[in-house]
């Protein structure tokens, strides 16, 4: 299994539940709505990526697309966490990618089918490493970019989610017992686009996280 440490404290990495529709001008530009309680699906730990290694794209697939996202490391878990208790689970922030082989989930939702493929295909959970949370104090007030080959395709601003970070916390705990080692994808801002072979990605966070991968 994966393990990702922070403060040298080693998580082994659990569930990765991912959270769609959470900044409204992607859900615009994806012909969706913000909906009254948070839309999430999980991908497998074999789908992790971490810095430093090569994207790979399946042969199966024309157009993956990128969808850059602040990614949320639980140290401790819980059932039913209140929102004002929440980031007190957080040991960690990254950035990360949550890869979408978006002609494969077109046909899968034409067809009325689970999205599985298009978002758990190995490699489709690009991470960076991760900062500590005392680096990050306030998750509601967080901006980060996404370049390929140096041209920045996508700009977040944490305040434009929907929900944020607590508040996913505490709802996808209310659903699902949250153990130590889980992480939260929360959420890809407007920009989403292809990826190709023989590109540079690049994933910024301020002065804190600066992350780069190619594809092959």
């Amino acid at each position: 299994m994966a393990t990702i440490t922070v403060n040298d404290q080693a998580y082994r990495v659990g569930n990765i539940f991912c959270v769609a529709r959470n900044y409204v001008a992607h859900a615009k530009e994806m012909g969706s709505q913000i909906l009254s309680e948070p839309v999430v699906f999980l991908k497998p730990t074999s789908a992790l990526l971490h810095a430093g290694e090569a994207i790979r794209l399946p042969s199966w697939s024309k157009d993956v697309h990128h969808e850059a996202e602040l990614v949320v490391l639980i140290c401790k878990g819980g059932k039913d966490i209140p929102v004002e208790a929440a980031l007190a689970h957080v040991a960690g922030y990254a950035l990360g990618l949550d890869l979408t082989a978006r002609d494969v989930q077109a046909e899968a939702k034409k067809a009325g089918m689970p999205w599985t493929l298009a978002k758990g295909f190995d490699g489709a959970a690009v991470l960076s490493d991760f900062v500590p949370v005392e680096a990050l104090p306030n998750p509601a007030a967080v901006s980060f970019d996404f370049y390929i080959d140096g041209e920045r395709r996508q700009h977040a601003e944490t305040r434009d989610m929907a929900f944020d970070v607590a508040t996913l916390i505490a709802w996808i705990s209310s659903r699902f017992t949250l153990q130590a080692g889980d992480l939260i994808y929360t959420g890809t801002p407007e920009g989403v686009g292809p990826i190709k072979a023989g590109e540079q990605l690049r994933l910024v966070l301020g002065e804190l996280i600066d992350a780069r991968f190619d594809v092959v």
